[in-house]
């Protein structure tokens, strides 16, 4: 099928989180009719499109008896190329949910996003910011005090309000399927001069509003868009293929629990292809609000009937200078972003601008006609 955005290569080896066969796990591969959804359990991956056409439905399904699959092989052996693997979901993400990347947003908006102040003004921030948002929650009275203060003092935001203030960052980071999955590439607007990968956990939301597991994702950051008006959030965020998700979605069970997302440790590297290379860091256990707080206010006075995924936020935000001297880091094009956490795999793209990523041609009643004439709308009934 045409238009859905497919991995640059077909194989799962080198993604696969630590214990993979232990696991459970659902994705999208990419079959010679169309996209099908995927059960893994004990290493074993399942075409379940006979029971659900699509992962939201099969979310919905939860236990699912791989039984009434069909069996496509060994996780580590299938040849079939990768899709990101969620499909009728809302895309939501939250932002500025750790001290650190708050900063970096104060500091945009400050510089109006021009990079080359961002260094004097970081400086400045964080010798009189930095600590006293570290140390205090969110939407508490000690916040409200310090709102006060810095509002005296000049140095009031409205990243500010949202880190830690009582409502959390809640956006919608990109529209239903349009992301792309692991080793597809990956996009960034061809005007902005100044922007980041964005290293996040992500979870799997049903539709009664319970998180069912969790992925990886990239949630790219336009730094020099945002930084002149948080109203382009739009035009900094919602791009051709600039939403990453993958490898697959874990599933909590006994082996993978809500408890380990919120220790999880993220690697980052990116290899550039001058040879450039930068490695990163990002820790859940610095965010500043509970994943499944997150996900309660993103249910405030809203339903998903499709279910959703959150992208949980990040504290990576890198300041090391890439070419000229206080610029810090850039995108270009050719960069490999690699994130990685033991129990939620790899996931691996390569940044092109959105002009050149593949034009996502695959919307809602394109992917609808496909099920239809492969039989599969009445699947599961």
């Amino acid at each position: 099928m045409s238009g859905e955005k497919m991995s640059v290569q077909s194989s799962f080896a080198g993604l696969l989180p630590a214990d993979w066969s232990k696991g459970r796990f659902l994705g999208r591969v990419q079959g010679p009719a169309g996209p099908s959804p995927v059960l893994v359990e004990n290493g074993v991956a399942y075409d379940m499109s006979a029971v659900a056409p699509t992962v939201s439905q099969l979310v919905e399904r939860l236990p699912l008896d791989s039984s009434a699959g069909q069996v496509l092989g060994p996780l580590d052996q299938l040849d079939h190329p990768l899709l990101s693997p969620v499909d009728l979901q809302v895309i939501k993400a939250c932002g500025v949910t750790f001290a650190t990347s708050t900063l970096e947003r104060v500091i945009e908006e400050r510089a109006r996003g021009d990079a080359s102040k961002a260094e004097d003004i970081r400086a400045r921030i964080e010798s009189r910011v930095g600590g006293s948002i570290r140390s205090v929650v969110p939407g508490s009275a000690e916040a409200e005090a310090l709102k006060d203060l810095l509002i005296a003092e000049g140095l009031w935001s409205q990243y500010l309000e949202v880190a830690i203030g009582p409502y959390a960052e809640v956006f919608t980071k990109a529209p239903v399927l349009s992301t792309v999955g692991a080793l597809a590439e990956i996009g960034v607007r061809s005007d902005s001069t100044w922007n980041n990968p964005e290293p996040e956990v992500v979870l799997l939301v049903n539709a009664a509003g319970e998180a069912v597991g969790a992925c990886l994702g990239n949630d790219v950051n336009l730094r020099d868009i945002e930084g002149r008006s948080a109203l382009l959030l739009g035009k900094a965020k919602d791009n051709n293929a600039s939403c990453a998700l993958g490898p697959l979605v874990r599933l909590f069970d006994e082996s993978f629990t809500i408890d380990e997302v919120r220790g999880a440790e993220l690697d980052l590297v990116i290899e550039g292809p001058e040879g450039y290379r930068l490695e990163g860091h990002s820790s859940m256990r610095e965010i500043s609000r509970d994943p499944l707080d997150l996900v309660r206010q993103t249910l405030s006075e809203h339903q998903y009937p499709d279910g959703f995924v959150l992208f949980l936020g990040t504290l990576f935000a890198p300041t090391q200078d890439r070419d000229d001297p206080g610029r810090g880091f850039t995108h270009k094009v050719g960069d490999m972003v690699t994130i990685s956490t033991p129990k939620l795999g790899t996931l691996v793209n390569r940044v092109v601008t959105c002009e050149q990523a593949a034009p996502w041609t695959q919307g809602i009643a394109a992917f609808y006609a496909n099920l239809a004439a492969r039989g599969l709308l009445g699947a599961g009934a």
